[in-house]
């Protein structure tokens, strides 16, 4: 049974509702283009960050406030600004319109409308980037958060599993990642997004060292107890749990909307034009028996489901206020990607599911705004875990993973025996970029993709590749300052961001 859509009064208000997206790749300028690489970058900005940065404008032009927590990466956050890669997502659109055109030729009359279809949302892309992206993501984002419109969270460069790092090395990251934030968005943000949600007792500490106030960990670790934020410990650092029943009712490893019959297939592809031509129609359906996409019967599948998730958390809070006598709060927290990308209907539903909350007395804010409206609840031990399997570190750390995780610890060891080696007064860039270096090898991606053994080839490579030019720089930096100079420029004009990084922080 849906709600029903009235406007509701703060007094008929019944709990808080915050939606927070994770929004996250690796640093792939430069290194690989397809199938794995730039192109995930090209196809995650087209279909998921761009769309859902369009919700979030329309609904503000509307009057809305307080709409997400936007988690942007240091390091998304940096090939938003770099010229290289909006000049990529700005060729990669213009090919999309292209293949559109050549689909339009087709002899079926399914994939003749797919075509058209495509070549308005590829001509709407390309008109959005030659417009505004092509001058960098930074102003779009720090519009919407100067607006109110949502929060944005920060993070520590190159997002490395924290809880395996050094404390002098979450401190630098984490501090450079919240300047970086600062630079391009005029604000330091103090929430984050802990990468993995990984968490290991004391990394509170480093968070409020760095002015961090408040945090997300998965609904595990603060033993179900999402219903308020919760100081960890002794710190006045307030931990956010994802409500697991709230969020895997989106997305979960076995059921959500986006398996519905009528949403785009992700997973079947005509391989001469490079698009989704199909429905889900079922799980056990063949590729090649499956049904053709109907984008206007999706969205109002899309349309039905949002009503479906506002009747969810509706009923989640009731249930929480029953138990704990006062309004309650829930947080749903993903991956951006999964608004678009994965699942192609994604942004529809969350513009639905923005404008019927408020409507059914359910209060939308960011975590900032749930903190300020008081749902703040009593300390909690946090244990050692993660938003991976297992809700422990087994996804990053576990036996198999072993390999890497020893050269990890003796990298980190290596930076840092270097850094003190060659204490100075003066910025010294060949020790900026071996701790850039060092933060793109130590990125938790590559763990993630090689227990998961999804790209894992390409995730060695990448841990192989910032591994040896750590090495050669650390040798050069050791014997030879001149010729370490020079290699670091030419590795800095590869893989640079973070430009204001400076080694002497650490």
């Amino acid at each position: 049974m849906g709600v029903s859509l009235v406007t509701a009064n703060a007094a008929d208000e019944v709990g808080t509702c915050c939606l927070v997206l994770h929004t996250h790749l690796p640093w792939v300028a430069h290194a690989g283009a397809w199938p794995v690489g730039e192109e995930w970058l090209h196809q995650a900005f087209t279909s998921s960050w761009r769309r859902v940065v369009e919700v979030c404008e329309t609904l503000a032009a509307e009057g809305r406030r307080e709409l997400l927590t936007l988690g942007i990466t240091p390091t998304v956050a940096a090939m938003l600004d770099d010229p290289y890669c909006l000049n990529e997502i700005h060729r990669w659109t213009g090919n999309w319109l292209l293949r559109a055109e050549e689909l339009a030729a087709s002899r079926q009359s399914h994939l003749r409308e797919l075509a058209r279809f495509e070549y308005g949302a590829a001509a709407a892309c390309l008109g959005d980037v030659e417009d505004r992206w092509l001058r960098g993501g930074a102003p779009i984002l720090r519009s919407l958060s100067e607006a109110g419109v949502v929060e944005l969270l920060g993070g520590p460069v190159a997002h490395p599993f924290l809880p395996l790092l050094d404390d002098r090395l979450v401190g630098h990251t984490l501090r450079t990642g919240l300047d970086d934030a600062r630079i391009r968005w005029g604000t330091r943000p103090t929430g984050i997004w802990a990468p993995e949600c990984g968490y290991r007792q004391g990394l509170e500490r480093s968070y409020a060292e760095q002015g961090v106030d408040h945090l997300l960990v998965d609904g595990p670790a603060l033993h179900g107890r999402t219903a308020q934020a919760h100081p960890i410990g002794r710190s006045d650092v307030m931990a956010f749990g994802r409500d697991l029943d709230v969020t895997y009712r989106v997305w979960s490893p076995k059921s959500g909307y986006p398996g519905n019959a009528a949403y785009r297939d992700f997973h079947t592809i005509d391989h001469a034009s490079g698009f989704r031509p199909a429905r889900v129609t079922s799980r056990q359906t063949p590729p090649e028996d499956k049904a053709p996409w109907d984008p206007v019967s999706a969205q109002a599948i899309a349309r039905r489901d949002a009503r479906n998730f506002v009747d969810v958390v509706r009923r989640r809070l009731l249930d929480l206020a029953a138990k704990t006598g006062r309004r309650a709060l829930t947080v749903a927290a993903y991956d951006t990607e999964l608004f678009g990308h994965w699942w192609y209907e994604g942004p529809a539903w969350l513009e639905e599911a923005l404008r019927l909350l408020p409507l059914a007395g359910v209060r939308v804010t960011t975590l900032r705004g749930a903190l300020e409206a008081g749902h703040g609840g009593t300390p909690v031990e946090i244990a050692a875990s993660s938003w991976g399997s297992g809700k422990d570190w087994r996804v990053w750390a576990g036996p198999h993973m072993a390999d890497i995780v020893d050269a990890g610890m003796v990298m980190g060891k290596q930076l840092l025996s270097t850094v003190d080696a060659q204490r100075s007064q003066v910025r010294d860039h060949a020790l900026d970029q071996l701790c850039r270096e060092a933060y793109l090898a130590l990125a938790s991606d590559w763990a993630f993709m090689v227990s998961k053994n999804s790209a894992a080839d390409y995730a060695r490579s990448r841990i192989a590749t910032h591994s040896a030019r750590f090495d050669r720089l650390r040798r050069a930096i050791d014997s030879d300052p001149v010729r370490a100079s020079g290699i670091a420029r030419e590795y800095e004009h590869v893989d640079g961001p973070w430009r204001h990084l400076d080694a002497r922080l650490l």
